[in-house]
């Protein structure tokens, strides 16, 4: 198959098979790079929503530079990979300072932006600006590989590499923004990791892995590392005069930076849980506590590692908590747990204590 007929086809078949989102179809380049932002790491079905909600909300590109970061981390609040937001909103305030309010057109404007790589600067001055920059991401190394027999580890930078060039040769100058949205649709919907849909797929007549039946074996990704696995203790400090609970604001450079939690850190070995959570707030807030009853223990995976996180209620013994490793301390009411932005595993735990 030609690179013409590969371009006919796709898009052909994307006229007709396209999905409805609540980003296509608009030509707000402001909406186009939020939604690729939240697209990054997350399907459709559950940015959707979000998205939805973020734009209620800072419908501009003003508006979100000119939002307190609390309630830019509460509306991405579950969505995970909160770095994401933190960049957005980082990255909102150059829109507005240094291009006068205009998402930059140009894919080497575009990506001086905070949080914007090659992919999502390809996917915005395609989409929004009609630049011819093919996107690559898992989807369309999928079909690529698959399409043109690439049995190479896409892991490397090499094959990834080969990939991209791939791309860039067979992307539509007329109409970039829907190639690149086709050739990602057709990985997601037709040419997907286990048992493709080849007899329905736009270009099978010229795929190669089609042909030597190695649909199952290309792409092939090298194993990965196994993620490492850490016990973690955090405390449940209820002040005894007025019932409020003790969080903690996490550091905006560490990870999850920007949220609230229960302060808490890692178990040590031959150390038990009530002993981890009463050393960590000694280190963490400068106070001797006193862990005296587990409130639950909840199972979390990140990207790169995973935990078993044990809340535990404590008594404060003596001194006066201060925010040693984190930006700040406050002191909350139960119900006042809801208004703020905290991390997935740590709002399974306010959500236990409202109840």
């Amino acid at each position: 198959m030609q690179p013409k007929q590969f371009r006919t086809e796709l898009l052909k078949w994307y006229k007709d098979h396209k999905r409805a989102m609540p980003w296509r179809g608009d030509t707000d380049p402001y909406k186009i790079w939020i939604s690729e932002i939240m697209l990054q790491q997350t399907q459709v079905q559950q940015a959707t929503p979000y998205f939805r909600n973020f734009i209620s909300q800072f419908p501009t590109v003003y508006d979100l530079a000119e939002a307190d970061q609390h309630d830019v981390l509460k509306a991405w609040e579950g969505l995970g990979y909160y770095s994401r937001a933190r960049n957005l909103h980082a990255a909102s305030k150059m829109v507005v300072d240094e291009f006068n309010g205009q998402v930059p057109q140009t894919y080497d404007e575009i990506l001086k932006l905070k949080g914007v790589g090659p992919y999502t600067a390809a996917a915005v001055t395609s989409i929004a600006f009609n630049k011819p920059n093919a996107v690559v991401d898992g989807n369309v190394i999928r079909v690529l590989t698959r399409y043109f027999g690439i049995e190479d580890d896409t892991r490397s930078t090499k094959t990834r590499r080969n990939v991209q060039e791939l791309a860039d040769e067979l992307i539509d100058k007329k109409y970039p923004g829907d190639f690149n949205q086709a050739l990602m649709e057709l990985g997601s919907e037709v040419c997907t990791p286990t048992r493709p849909d080849c007899e329905n797929c736009p270009i099978q007549a010229g795929c190669i892995a089609q042909k030597m039946a190695k649909t199952d074996s290309i792409p092939y990704k090298s194993p990965a590392k196994k993620k490492p696995h850490y016990i973690i203790g955090v405390g449940i400090i209820e002040r005894e005069t007025d019932k409020k609970i003790l969080i903690a604001l996490r550091p905006n450079e560490a990870m999850l930076g920007g949220l609230w939690e229960f302060p808490g850190g890692k178990q040590k070995d031959d150390e038990k849980i009530q002993q981890t959570i009463e050393r960590e707030l000694n280190e963490e807030l400068g106070v001797e506590v006193k862990a005296y009853k587990e409130l639950t223990s909840l199972k979390h995976t990140y990207s790169h590692f995973s935990i078993t996180m044990h809340a535990w209620h404590c008594k404060l013994i003596s001194g006066k908590p201060k925010p040693k490793e984190s930006q700040e301390i406050r002191w909350v009411t139960k119900e006042e747990l809801e208004e703020y932005p905290f991390p997935k595993a740590n709002k399974v735990l306010t959500e236990k204590l409202v109840k």
